[in-house]
């Protein structure tokens, strides 16, 4: 062994690195960086605070809610409650919006509609518009069945104002609603509230005939049908349900003579539905009260049925004459 390999010495035993913010250890003021350049000083600094002083929360303020007042079902919750936040009240053409609701409705795509009417609502500063939107909502739950949200909309229209010229269109479709819901009581107190309110309301005039009549009351039931046909309001079901109330006072010849006019008129209905090879709407089924359509006047009333509708599913099933021909000569 040489003299070299017997003076050498173990390799220094290796130091960790000084963490930040430490001060190095006694004889070890100065540490040799990799490149053998010069020392680094680190900073002591503060440090971070406790990221948990003030609590920890899920939920920030915004996402806070009343839990007794949100469907727990309803998953529009959070963006509804950011709405407000993100969506300033002065950023909103209500009218506009309004009118891409009724738009909805002609379509009938009602869930939208009921959603851009709820916006109006919340964002326009005219009660006025407010109590329109309010009703126009109503509309389009009950396009959908949905009786108790088109209630409650109803009402909320009417506490806006109870004597506007909306109110009458909110009493009457709530008068609708409440006997689609079961609440035929109710429901001519607000068909009677919906004739003081605007006498020359045909809609109005026949939804308190059929309340009467279900009554039993069918000589004033004969009167509100008769103003209501005298106001221009004529389709199917009131001469129906007028030839049930002359019926029901013995003016038999009289009933049959009504009654084979609502079927000429629903026949009519029909032929026009098979000329537009089901695009078109037909007269609605008889024996019940009708909605009145939004306040504006340009929502749709209340679902129609009978045979229209069969036709219209009929049509919407059948392949066209020329698409029929084609497959034929294929398969020859």
């Amino acid at each position: 062994m040489s003299d070299d390999d017997e003076t050498a010495t173990a390799p220094e035993e290796a130091k960790p690195p000084v963490p930040p913010g430490q001060a190095a250890e006694d004889g070890d003021d100065e540490q040799e960086t990799p490149s053998g350049g010069s020392d680094h000083q680190f900073s002591s600094g503060q440090g971070f605070g406790d990221p948990y002083e003030e609590g920890f929360d899920l939920e920030p303020p915004e996402l806070k809610v009343d839990a007794g007042k949100v469907d727990p079902v309803d998953s529009r919750v959070v963006a509804d409650t950011l709405d407000d936040r993100q969506v300033g009240a002065d950023q909103v053409d209500a009218d506009d919006l309004l009118d891409v609701g009724l738009s909805y409705m002609r379509i009938n795509r009602h869930e939208q509609a009921a959603d851009a009417f709820e916006r109006v609502a919340r964002f326009t500063d005219d009660e006025r518009l407010e109590q329109e939107a309010w009703v126009d909502k109503g509309v389009a739950h009950a396009e959908l069945e949905e009786w108790e949200p088109a209630i409650s909309s109803y009402q909320e229209a009417l506490r806006i104002d109870g004597d506007s010229d909306h109110a009458a269109s909110a009493h009457t479709n709530l008068a609708y609603a409440l006997y689609e819901s079961g609440r035929s009581e109710q429901a001519l107190e607000h068909a009677e509230k919906a004739v003081e309110l605007d006498p020359r309301f045909g809609q109005a005039w026949y939804n308190r005939g059929f309340f009467l009549l279900e009554r039993g009351l069918a000589e004033d039931a004969l009167n509100a049908f008769d103003n209501a046909l005298r106001l221009g309001f004529r389709n199917t079901e009131i001469l129906e349900e007028k030839a049930r109330a002359l019926d029901e006072l013995g003016h038999y010849d009289r009933a049959e003579e009504v009654a084979s006019e609502a079927e000429e008129i629903r026949k009519e209905a029909e032929q026009e539905l098979v000329d537009q090879h089901g695009r078109g709407g037909a007269a609605g089924a008889a024996g019940g009260p009708g909605g009145a359509g939004g306040a504006t006047g340009d929502a749709p009333s209340a679902p129609g049925g009978g045979l229209a509708e069969e036709l219209a599913e009929e049509f919407a099933s059948e392949p066209p004459a020329d698409e029929e021909r084609d497959r034929e000569r294929l398969d020859e």
